[in-house]
């Protein structure tokens, strides 16, 4: 009996260490649970961390892009207004010529015009004068040729008159003695 309870206490012995083996395994279980589901937390972090950045690095091409297209915009804005610049340059040198060159033609015609009142002071003015004397004469002449003119349609209105007058009297007369 001694054998027996010798056994009896191994066994009690064997089932406590395995009680105690099971509470350790069930623990180590219970932490492998809690371990796992930490993995799956993490796992669903890194996701989101993984989408986040690949919004992120889409937007920093995004932007990228856009920086190297307002890049261009701006070099292309910069030659657009230095060309603009030489055209101005150019339009203003020619809006100068062309001042100059108007000037230089207002001077000559100013000079010519000086000449031309010179002329008319100096020798010109006697042939105006004898123009204008020889104007007033003809003025003259039609003057008096349109009252003669005149005079004349007077004479020749009053002369038909007495004829038509003559003409009816004697017209009266003939047919006086025609009647009778």
């Amino acid at each position: 009996m001694e054998d027996s309870s010798a056994i009896l206490c191994q066994i009690s012995c064997l089932k406590d260490m395995l009680d105690q083996v099971n509470e350790e395994m069930e623990s180590s279980i219970q932490i492998t649970r809690e371990m796992e589901s930490e993995i799956v937390r993490c796992s669903e972090a890194e996701a989101a961390l993984a989408t986040r950045e690949a919004e992120l690095t889409e937007r920093l091409y995004a932007s990228q892009f856009e920086l190297v297209g307002l890049a261009a915009v701006t070099a292309e804005s910069r030659k657009s207004v230095t060309s603009t610049e030489q055209e101005l340059r150019s339009l203003q040198k020619k809006r100068d010529e062309i001042q100059e060159r108007m000037i230089r033609k207002r001077e000559e015609f100013i000079r010519q015009c000086l000449e031309f009142q010179r002329g008319i002071d100096q020798g010109e003015g006697e042939r105006l004068q004898s123009l204008l004397a020889e104007k007033e004469s003809l003025e003259k002449e039609i003057d008096i040729f349109t009252k003669r003119n005149h005079a004349l349609q007077s004479s020749f209105s009053t002369a038909l008159k007495e004829m038509v007058k003559d003409l009816q009297d004697s017209g009266t007369g003939m047919a006086i003695s025609l009647l009778l």
